[in-house]
C-alpha cells in the first residue's frame, strides 16, 4: 500500500520555527521542550506532526498566530531569496564583464601575432631573394666558374632556399587568413591538368623517399569553379604531407571522380604512419605539431593543413579526413563541376 506524502504547507518550508517564536517572546524556552518532547511523542505512535501543530495541540499558541509567524517567515525568505537573487546577479555581470575583457584581450593578441606573423614574412621575403638570386647565379656560372663540389653545395643551397619560401608563402598566406584577407578567384579551371601537373612536380621527391605515387583521373572530366592558385596549393600540400608522414616502399595515390553529376573529388590517400583517432582534431591547429618534441622527425611550421581545411571551405566545399594509425590517411573535397 502506498503511502500518501503529507500536504506541503508553509510551515514545512521553514526552518527552527520553534527558536524564532520564542525570539518573538510569544513561547519561553520551557514551553518550547514541551512542544519539542509532544511531537516526538507523536511522530513514535505514526503520526505526522510539525512543531506548530506541537504547540497548538498543547494549547500554547493559537491558529491565527501560528499563521502569522509563518507569514513573516515566509516574508524573510524571499527578502533573503531576493537579496542573494541579486547579489547572484551582480557576480554574474562582473564575470561576465572579466570574460569579456578577456576575450577582448584575446583578440588583440591574436591580432597581433597574425600581424606580427605577416609582417615578419614579408621582411624574410626581401633578403631570401636577393640569396635565391645569387645562389642561381652561381650555380649556373654567370659570375664564374665552379667546381663539380661547389655546384653540389649550391644545389643543397637552392632546395633549401625554394623550402624556406615556401614557408614564408605559407605563413602570409596564415595571416592573410587569419585576418579575413585571403581573396578567392574563382573561375572555370581544369583540375585533372592541376592534379597531374602537382603529380608530376612531387614525383621526384616520391621517389627519392621510395614512395610510389600514382594517379588516377578520367580525360573527359568537366571543369570546376575554383581558385586555380589557392586550389594548386591544397593539391600541393596534400601530396608533400602524403609522401613526407609515407615510410619507403609505400604508396600515395592521387585520384579525381565524379559524384553525383555536378561534383568533382579530390582525394588523396596514403598508406603512411596515420593520425590517432585522439589527435585527428589537432592536425587542424595552426602551428601545432602533433610530435612536438625538439628532435621530431617531420619538418614543417604545423600551418598546412590548417590552411588547407580554410581555403578548401572558402570554396563552399569540405574537407573530410579518414585515417587509421599505422595503416595511412585519407584526405578528400569535392568541387563544382562546370556543367554545360
Amino acid at each position: 500500500m502506498t503511502q500518501t506524502s503529507p500536504k506541503l504547507s508553509p510551515e514545512m518550508l521553514i526552518p527552527r520555527m520553534g527558536e524564532y517564536i520564542v525570539q518573538k517572546g510569544l513561547i519561553n524556552d520551557f514551553d518550547l521542550q514541551r512542544a519539542l518532547a509532544h511531537q516526538q511523542e507523536q511522530v513514535a505512535q505514526g503520526k505526522h506532526c510539525l512543531i506548530g501543530q506541537a504547540l497548538m495541540d498543547l494549547n500554547l499558541i493559537d491558529r491565527d498566530t501560528l499563521d502569522q509567524v509563518v507569514t513573516e517567515q515566509i516574508i524573510q525568505l524571499r527578502s533573503a531569496l531576493q537579496a542573494s537573487n541579486r547579489n547572484l546577479e551582480q557576480r554574474v555581470k562582473e564575470r561576465t564583464s572579466d570574460l569579456n575583457q578577456a576575450l577582448n584581450r584575446l583578440s588583440e593578441l591574436s591580432q597581433m601575432k597574425a600581424n606580427f606573423v605577416s609582417n615578419i614574412s614579408h621582411e624574410l621575403r626581401t633578403p631570401l631573394t636577393h640569396v635565391k638570386g645569387y645562389v642561381e647565379l652561381l650555380i649556373t656560372e654567370s659570375l664564374g666558374p665552379i667546381t663539380a663540389e661547389q655546384r653540389h653545395a649550391l644545389s643543397v643551397s637552392q632546395r633549401a632556399t625554394g623550402k624556406l619560401e615556401s614557408m614564408i608563402e605559407d605563413l602570409i598566406m596564415f595571416s592573410l587568413s587569419s585576418r579575413g584577407e585571403l581573396s578567392m578567384k574563382l573561375e572555370q579551371m581544369d583540375i585533372r591538368r592541376l592534379v597531374m601537373l602537382a603529380a608530376k612536380a612531387a614525383r621526384n621527391k616520391a621517389g627519392e623517399r621510395g614512395v610510389q605515387l600514382t594517379t588516377e583521373a578520367t580525360e573527359d572530366l568537366p571543369a570546376v569553379q575554383a581558385d586555380p592558385e589557392k586550389i594548386a596549393w591544397v593539391v600541393n600540400q596534400l601530396i608533400d604531407n602524403a609522401i613526407k608522414f609515407t615510410p619507403s616502399g609505400g604508396s600515395v595515390m592521387v585520384k579525381l571522380s565524379e559524384e553525383g553529376g555536378n561534383l568533382i573529388q579530390v582525394t588523396i590517400t596514403d598508406t603512411g604512419i596515420g593520425i590517432p583517432a585522439a589527435r585527428m582534431k589537432e592536425i587542424f591547429e595552426p602551428f601545432h605539431q602533433l610530435d612536438g618534441s625538439s628532435t621530431r622527425h617531420y619538418g614543417g611550421t604545423g600551418l598546412g593543413l590548417s590552411l588547407v581545411r580554410q581555403i578548401v571551405e572558402a570554396h563552399g566545399s569540405l574537407l573530410d579526413v579518414h585515417s587509421v594509425e599505422g595503416k595511412g590517411s585519407t584526405f578528400r573535397f569535392p568541387l563544382l563541376a562546370v556543367i554545360d
